[in-house]
């Protein structure tokens, strides 16, 4: 078989090295892929995929893209889960001896990449690393745009380590094969490969990452030690330490550079913060909505009135990660609060952090040496913003914006030295001069006059020999080739004195010329200009370098500038509209008095929310069964809830006339149910599995919320497990508890459940008009008016009517079975009935089985006599019947008809 050519056994030897990436390989103007990348790279985008000769029979598949438009082709490849290789020629070709050597420069991945406009402003980009066994997992999480690095250990579970990495939502997850075979049901075959779109793990419907990358080689101990303070690595655990060294040995192979910028690992424990899984996150629309996956609508969009991107990622952080200490929520509050009565105070603060550019991610491309020229004007400018905004935060009178004001350094040095050096306007390109402020350099000075003299010179020569020759079309020009030169129209060439001037190019309509005294100039001229440009990139590498050696400052500077931002959009959210001081508490009770949710209220028109009180307590029950009609707004009341205390402990006002928020320790929701067809679970498996999550994980200071319980099985069955559940949370676990359902016969658990308490959504009643008030008060709701609902979605009619036909017999037939269960008690059948059917003489009685473990509990054994037994029977219908009776909702004439329907049953008996 014939061998491949040179160039393609140079690319298959590359290739070896980057099998899970596509490989972009430079050959001169383009970068070209070839065999199945080039085949998977034209479907992915959409190029023209065609061949060429690589030295065998058959022809190889290649495409290509352009070497100057790679960059957009590239952040499409990564944005759909693709790592790319990129192939540069690292020697010149026009000395180079055969083929030209060519090597991998950079390799980039969903979790490393670096251009902005692959990347959100206001949300960081996470790559993760996960380590460790046996029940001890470490996890680090790093931004490399601003060069943050998170690490914290999980002690408890791999499903506690997943909701930690549901946190920062990584782009790309790495770890070792075994590990993340555990976690993502990824087939670990021990090589260092990727996997897109990782299966979930099971109870998960949910992927970890966009790439799942396998890496086992971590960095040396060498390496970490320059890297990190000594201090810092020797406060790491064993797994933590295995999880940095995975990581920073990844992106040491993946950027092939330095990362000077990750100076720090920022330690913490995961306890610190409310834990909050998945599903929590996406049924309460932290960060973005449910059925649109965008910002807008979720809790996080009202909030954000940050005014530089690296305040609204911060802001972002703080929405994912509540607080649990009491103190440090009540530094945030003291701050928001100050802000909160100081229109002006907080408006002049706007206004100069308008000026503060992306200083995290500025520094991030001086580390990269990626910055010009406009990126060191911008951090002059940000810089220049400090002493007023440290100015303001001082005077503002609240001791958390005095902290924050006296850790800002103004890095007064750097800034003075970039005014000194950088012109108000630069180009974009650092290549091509013209961005050194005059004065800064002498000889660079001493250039620029050599060459604006040049230029002047050339001026007065085109001048002079115009009116020497009496040719008023000459003129001088320029292009690479042939340098300056003196060009006159064909019809006027014959003017010209034969003997001044020598010819050097003929064009059609035009003929050049050049001179000895002009080709003088013209090296003199050409000199200045090559070595002003070069030394002008020079001295801006020297600047860059200056500005690499700060990044520390500029890191801790950003940070803080990032937190008052926050602060003030905080501040602006809960005066615009006109939230509440939460009063915080170690633990107690919650009570919200007209409790709002704040999107849903920032959605309607003014005044159009209806504010609800919400108690949870000892002495109020800490066990709210909610019952009620759908589309009545229990679902929005339960998230309501939830949010206002994730509002409460981020430190920002919440939506009420006054809350009284305990620390939560976790949140559970189960809003909303789905199929998971890739899982192969129903929607009522998903329901099981959330609620088997809440009864393992919860604590007496979590709060769970639940609706519609029991759904999703028979109603018998629902119900069933709708009652041990509620029972299970309230006498096992005693947490705060919200439970929304249909099943409106479990309103009796208030009987003997002494921390529940029933709840209903008002309705107002006209003729066959239903008006749902979206009012939470006490007690059951009688009915779930479902067909209702229907005929407001549009049923057709005769559904409608024939829905409630059916409904009528179906509570004809329940009236029967009543009967017959009072007739198997030892009552006569009531005349006129149809006969019952008959039941099985040898049935053992139907008993309950725990869903919770224990004995399943038989009936108690009857010991009435049959009269007693059916006035007993009769008394409990009547009861029953006036217990459920809405009166609150009631008309006078429906009322008295109840009454005189409950007589007359009395006058029967």
């Amino acid at each position: 078989m014939t061998k491949y050519t040179p160039m393609m056994e140079q690319y298959l030897a590359v290739k070896e090295t980057a099998k899970d990436a596509f490989l972009f390989f430079r050959l001169g103007d383009f970068y070209e892929l070839f065999f199945d990348d080039a085949v998977r790279a034209a479907q992915e985008l959409e190029i023209t995929l065609t061949g060429r000769d690589g030295g065998q029979q058959e022809r190889i598949p290649m495409c290509g893209v352009p070497y100057h438009a790679a960059e957009n082709y590239i952040a499409k490849l990564v944005e759909r889960g693709y790592k790319v290789a990129i192939c540069e020629q690292v020697e010149d070709p026009a000395t180079a001896k055969g083929v030209v050597r060519r090597e991998i420069v950079k390799i980039v991945t969903p979790g490393t990449v670096m251009e902005s406009r692959s990347l959100g402003e206001a949300r960081n980009n996470y790559i993760a690393c996960v380590a460790g066994t046996n029940g001890v997992y470490g996890l680090a999480a790093c931004d490399l745009t601003t060069g943050e690095l998170f690490v914290t250990v999980v002690e408890e579970s791999a499903e506690v380590l997943i909701d930690e990495l549901g946190v920062y939502s990584p782009s790309e997850l790495v770890g070792r094969s075994a590990l993340l075979e555990q976690l993502t049901g990824v087939e670990a075959n021990g090589e260092e490969t990727s996997e897109r779109e990782p299966a979930a793990e099971a109870g998960a419907a949910y992927s970890l990452a966009k790439l799942v990358t396998r890496w086992e080689q971590s960095a040396d101990a060498d390496a970490l030690s320059g890297q990190f303070p000594a201090a810092q690595l020797a406060s790491l655990q064993p797994a933590q330490h295995e999880a940095v060294a995975l990581l920073m040995g990844y992106l040491s192979e993946t950027q092939k550079r330095a990362l000077a910028h990750i100076t720090a690992i920022q330690l913490y424990e995961h306890r610190q913060s409310m834990t909050l899984d998945p599903f929590t996150r996406r049924n309460l629309e932290l960060v973005e909505t449910v059925r649109e996956r965008t910002k807008k609508g979720s809790l996080l969009w009202l909030l954000d009135r940050t005014v530089t991107s690296m305040g609204g990622r911060l802001l972002r952080r703080w929405v994912d990660k509540p607080l649990l200490s009491r103190a440090k929520i009540e530094e945030r509050l003291e701050a928001v609060e100050t802000l909160y009565n100081k229109l002006i105070d907080r408006e002049e603060l706007r206004q100069q952090l308008k000026e503060v550019y992306d200083l995290q991610r500025l520094v991030g491309r001086i580390a990269y040496g990626n910055a010009n020229a406009r990126d060191m004007l911008a951090l002059r400018v940000s810089l220049e913003q400090v002493p007023a905004l440290k100015a303001s935060c001082l005077a503002s009178g609240s001791s958390t914006l005095r902290a924050l004001a006296e850790s800002l350094d103004e890095v007064a040095d750097l800034r003075d030295r970039i005014a000194a050096a950088i012109v108000d306007e630069p180009p974009v390109s650092v290549r091509e001069g013209g961005f050194i402020r005059e004065g800064y350099h002498s000889y660079l000075d001493q250039l620029k006059e050599a060459s604006s003299n040049g230029k002047l010179w050339l001026a007065e020569l085109e001048k002079r020999e115009r009116e020497l020759t009496g040719v008023k079309t000459l003129k001088i020009g320029f292009n690479k080739v042939f340098g300056y030169f003196l060009e006159a129209s064909r019809a006027s060439a014959g003017s010209l004195p034969a003997d001044r001037y020598e010819r050097k190019q003929t064009l059609a309509n035009a003929e050049r010329y050049v001179t000895p005294e002009l080709k003088e100039k013209e090296t003199l001229i050409l000199e200045a200009e090559e070595k002003m440009v070069g030394l002008e990139y020079e001295l801006f590498q020297e600047l860059r370098q200056t500005a690499s050696d700060e990044l520390k400052r500029l890191q801790r500077l950003a940070e803080a500038i990032a937190t008052i931002d926050a602060l003030q959009s905080l501040a602006a959210v809960s005066a615009a509209y006109r939230y509440v001081k939460p009063e915080l508490a170690d633990s107690g009770a919650l009570r919200v008095e007209e409790g709002r949710h704040p999107v849903v209220e920032a959605i309607l028109k003014q005044g159009a929310f209806m504010a609800n009180d919400t108690a949870l307590s000892e002495e109020d029950g800490l066990v709210m069964l909610i019952t009620g009609p759908n589309m009545a707004g229990k679902s929005t009341y339960m998230r309501q809830v939830a949010t206002i205390c994730i509002m409460a402990q981020i430190g920002c006002f919440v939506p009420a006339a006054r809350a009284r928020i305990p620390i939560i320790d976790r949140i559970f929701t189960r809003i909303g149910a789905a199929d998971d067809l890739v899982g192969g679970q129903s929607t009522f498996m998903v329901e099981m599995m959330d609620i088997q999550a809440m009864t393992a994980k919860a604590t007496p200071r979590s709060l769970v919320i639940i609706d519609e319980l029991g759904r999703g099985t028979s109603t018998g069955e629902g119900m069933a497990i709708a009652q041990a559940v509620i029972e299970f949370l309230h006498d096992r676990i005693g947490c705060r508890t919200l439970v929304s359902t249909h099943f409106h016969e479990l309103a009796h658990l208030e009987e003997r459940l002494p921390s529940l308490r029933n709840y209903c959504m008002a309705v107002k009643e006209s003729g066959q008009q239903v008006t749902f008030l979206r009012r939470l008060i006490r007690g059951a709701a009688s009915t779930s008016y479902g067909i209702y609902c229907a005929r407001i979605a549009g049923l057709p009619d005769p559904i409608i009517e024939r829905a409630y036909s059916l409904l009528g017999e179906f509570e004809s037939r329940g009236a029967l079975r009543q009967a017959r269960d009072e007739a198997a008690a030892g009552q006569a059948q009531p005349a006129g009935a149809p006969p019952l059917p008959p039941q099985a003489p040898d049935a053992a009685p139907a008993v309950q089985l725990s869903l919770f473990g224990g004995e399943p509990a038989a009936p108690p054994p009857n010991k009435l006599s049959k009269r007693e037994a059916a006035a007993a029977a009769a008394a409990d219908k009547l009861y029953a019947q006036l217990r459920s009776a809405d009166l609150i909702n009631m008309t006078p004439m429906q009322a008295m008809n109840l009454l005189y329907e409950l007589q007359r049953q009395t006058q029967e008996r």
